[in-house]
């Protein structure tokens, strides 16, 4: 299966206040990604992470990302400085781009950390997947209701856990149903 997320900011203990998140503390907070992560990501799944894993460098880095099941993607956000670290252990993750288009089961995906006003095949169905913005799953729905196939795959907007490709295919099968 192929996962998504973004805006995880491990270790990152502001980010509870800026974003509203339920936790005491980085500790706290990271304990229940790692363990909502782990409990639906199996050992050859694909996540794809777009952007800001965390802020406190290379070597939190390490620790978290060898906690992960999966093999891992990254997609850079403006977060990420960790991987030009000469202390990171690259192999963690199988490719690190800036920007990446996926194809799967005939839909199209662009993969950037930022959201996008239109991206390519944007008039031919494609869905664009993004983090950066730690919206709500408001957000989403709202995009659903446009019409818009913009998705937030941020942990703020998924109850702090991967979503997977099936669901976001079938969030916006729902486009036909009244709100």
């Amino acid at each position: 299966m192929i996962y998504f997320t973004a805006d995880i900011h491990f270790y990152h203990e502001n980010i509870i206040n800026l974003t509203k998140r339920p936790f005491k503390n980085a500790d706290e907070m990271n304990k229940k990604i790692i363990d909502n992560w782990n409990n639906i990501v199996k050992a050859n799944d694909e996540v794809y992470i777009l952007g800001d894993v965390t802020m406190k460098g290379a070597s939190n880095a390490n620790t978290v990302l060898s906690q992960l099941k999966g093999k891992k993607y990254l997609i850079k956000g403006n977060h990420d400085h960790f991987v030009e670290e000469k202390n990171f252990h690259s192999y963690i993750f199988e490719w690190v781009k800036d920007y990446y288009e996926l194809e799967y089961e005939g839909n199209f995906f662009v993969l950037f950390h930022y959201p996008l006003d239109e991206w390519n095949k944007f008039y031919r169905g494609a869905f664009h997947l993004h983090g950066h913005q730690h919206n709500n799953s408001l957000y989403n729905f709202e995009n659903l209701k446009k019409g818009l196939r913009r998705y937030d795959v941020g942990v703020d907007a998924n109850n702090f856990k991967p979503v997977s490709i099936d669901e976001i295919i079938k969030f916006f099968e729902m486009v036909n149903l009244k709100f």
